[in-house]
């Protein structure tokens, strides 16, 4: 297969994410679809979370193995335990701590008002500083999104990666297979994004912006994978987007208690979770 068929494929299975986005810009959804929609995410996210960490683990394993056999060097499996753990610390912490700094330069909240009669009376400056409270507020959902964006993108870097290096070996049929699988898997992953959102409605713009962090690593990771193939990066990009999907779970996790129906947000994390899995066993299917 050629590098622009293998970019093709690439782009083809990342622009599906896109599918999913445009439910971000629908209104008057009621508290429990917000939750239902969020929660599903959080399972899609829960699922992508165990394929990463189980690939990067298994290649870490499968090395550490070769050392005890006696046909495997040492120094490849200590690098490969480190870029595992690192890449996990760099993507659940360093996300966080992105996110903490980008807080703290945000204009802290006011105190509340109490008595109708109080907040009846704000004076202008203070009316112009609760609408600025709101914009902040939805300042850091959209950035949430981007988050899930950004931790999904690397996950698909890795996919990119699979079609890549199976396209360079030649081998057509298994390649076409990861496409369509990855594609179906996309498609659900736009979900994800937009879910946690709530009552924000995000600009096309913004959702467009969305899409090419999460969608445009696909296409990245073909070109890599069918030029440089390197077990290493691919074990740096499944820590990578484990820690951060784990970051992300926490946070939509800790938004969405407030709105309750615990129960059925864990249906619907159920539900989330096993779509994940009946769109990547497409892909175990295709290429066994």
């Amino acid at each position: 297969m050629t590098f622009l068929q293998t970019a093709g494929l690439g782009a083809i299975a990342g622009l599906t994410i896109f599918i999913g986005l445009p439910l971000g810009r629908v209104q008057g959804i009621s508290s429990r679809v917000r939750l239902s929609l969020a929660m599903f995410s959080v399972g899609v996210l829960a699922f992508l979370f165990v394929d990463v960490m189980g690939q990067g683990f298994g290649i870490v394993e499968t090395s550490v193995e070769a050392v005890r056999d006696d046909h495997g060097q040492l120094g490849k499996a200590v690098l490969y335990v480190f870029l595992l753990g690192g890449g996990f610390l760099i993507g659940s912490a360093g996300l966080g701590w992105l996110d903490a700094r980008m807080r703290s330069k945000a204009k802290p909240p006011l105190a509340p008002i109490a008595g109708g009669e109080a907040a009846a009376t704000l004076s202008p400056s203070e009316t112009s500083a609760y609408v600025d409270e709101a914009e902040l507020a939805r300042k850091k959902t959209l950035r949430t999104g981007l988050m899930i964006a950004t931790a999904i993108g690397i996950h698909n870097l890795g996919e990119g990666l699979a079609i890549g290096v199976s396209a360079r070996s030649g081998a057509l049929s298994l390649a076409t297979v990861l496409v369509v699988g990855f594609a179906l898997h996309n498609a659900t992953e736009g979900f994800g994004i937009v879910g946690p959102l709530g009552n924000v409605r995000p600009t096309w713009r913004w959702l467009g912006l969305a899409g090419l962090i999460a969608g445009s690593p696909t296409l990245l990771g073909a070109i890599i994978g069918w030029n440089i193939q390197l077990e290493g990066l691919e074990v740096a990009c499944y820590a990578l987007a484990g820690g951060a999907i784990l970051y992300v779970i926490g946070e939509i996790w800790h938004a969405m208690r407030r709105l309750g129906h615990r129960e059925l947000g864990l249906l619907m994390l159920a539900v989330g979770f096993m779509v994940g899995v009946l769109t990547d066993l497409v892909v175990v299917y295709g290429s066994a």
